[in-house]
């Protein structure tokens, strides 16, 4: 099989990991600003639950988490199908790492900000949607290029739960080949290819942001 046969197998299992992200995110990014505002907000046990619930998809490991939702949930009659548990634990675990780039960009803001806001006559609701999270967006953005990227590279691991993504694909290459070394450098190159120009676009906002900030 030539190189080029071989990268071609390889991104035979591109739809499914790019599924995957696409879903992910849709996990990850509300999850991300819904607990980051929470646990900015909450005081008390409140900030003890909000804060277990982040520690737990943040700090599980992921392909830990990817077993028990897969395997061990159907001993109890509970099923879901790979792709949901694939898409779900690598979006929460992103999220759960979002939540405190949401919650660190509102506490870097000056609280004065909203004393001024509540001056105005604006609900506490209202000066976080039209004064604080627009700014904290700014900020926030560096940090949620990168965790995209992180999704991308974690879905090499739903391979483990049968669904076939590029990983998977390489495995079955390597067995009909028996060039793990050739093949499985192949995939390491097509994770770059994917994931350096994000890598680009995220210094370019950098960039920008940080052009923004200075002028």
């Amino acid at each position: 099989m030539s190189f080029l046969d071989m990268m071609l197998g390889i991104f035979e299992g591109f739809r499914i990991t790019s599924l995957v992200v696409i879903v992910g995110l849709l996990y990850a990014v509300p999850f991300a600003f819904l607990f980051g505002i929470l646990q900015f907000f909450a005081r008390g046990a409140a900030y003890v639950a909000v804060t277990a619930v982040i520690e737990f998809w943040r700090s599980s490991p992921v392909v830990i988490l990817l077993f028990v939702f897969y395997y061990s949930l159907p001993a109890f009659d509970i099923r879901f199908s790979a792709f949901v548990v694939g898409s779900m634990v690598l979006g929460l675990n992103t999220g759960g790492y979002g939540s405190q780039a949401v919650r660190g960009a509102l506490q870097s803001l000056d609280a004065g900000q909203a004393e001024a806001g509540k001056a105005l006559g604006l609900s506490r609701v209202h000066v976080l949607f039209y004064i604080e999270l627009p700014q904290a967006l700014v900020s926030m953005i560096p940090t949620f290029i990168n965790l995209w990227i992180q999704l991308i590279k974690g879905t090499a691991l739903v391979s483990l739960i049968t669904l076939v993504d590029m990983t998977a694909r390489a495995k079955e290459i390597a067995q009909i080949e028996y060039n793990p070394v050739g093949i499985y450098s192949g995939l390491l190159l097509a994770y770059f290819i994917i994931c350096y120009p994000i890598t680009i676009f995220g210094r370019f906002v950098e960039g920008r942001i940080s052009g923004a900030k200075r002028a």
